[in-house]
């Protein structure tokens, strides 16, 4: 009798299964690489999508986050790039998503609790994208760290646009 392991030998060669835990360990580096790159809370609302034909999709919850990503993803690239030298990494491409950020699984009552939270919680109208208008304000954004990143990221750009000026 075969056991389950040497059915999948059969199945699957040497080369796949490595290749398939490249892939695993290439979408378990994010939160690492967003650390060493400074911004280790987008890990927290951004996650890997993808890597199609050489370019890795990010995908994230806001668009700020969006923008904070921008100003290091040449660092990102570089970074993926030296990791993972056999994928043939050649752009990443960030963009919006509509779901949720993934959350740790839950079950039995926890996650009923957390159903019942969800159901009696009003939804935010949707974001439109930054499109050059100001914000009305950072004392509406709750998260500090986040609140703290964009004014760094407002008071760079606007000593980059005085520079041009």
């Amino acid at each position: 009798m075969k056991t389950a392991g040497n059915i999948l030998s059969t199945l699957f060669d040497e080369g796949f299964v490595k290749k398939a835990q490249g892939y695993s360990k290439l979408f378990d580096s994010w939160v690492d690489i967003t650390t060493k790159n400074g911004i280790a809370a987008a890990a927290d609302h951004s996650r890997i999508k993808d890597l199609d034909r050489g370019i890795l999709l990010v995908e994230m919850d806001h668009p700020g986050w969006k923008q904070i990503l921008q100003t290091k993803q040449a660092k990102l690239l570089n970074d993926f790039r030296y990791r993972f030298p056999d994928m043939d990494i050649s752009g990443i491409s960030l963009m919006l998503g509509r779901s949720e950020p993934q959350e740790e699984t839950i079950s039995g009552k926890e996650q009923n609790e957390e159903t019942a939270k969800r159901e009696t919680m009003t939804e935010d109208p949707p974001q439109a994208d930054f499109v050059g208008e100001p914000i009305a304000g950072y004392d509406a954004i709750k998260d500090e760290e986040f609140k703290e990143m964009l004014k760094k990221l407002g008071q760079s750009i606007a000593v980059k646009e005085k520079r041009n000026l």
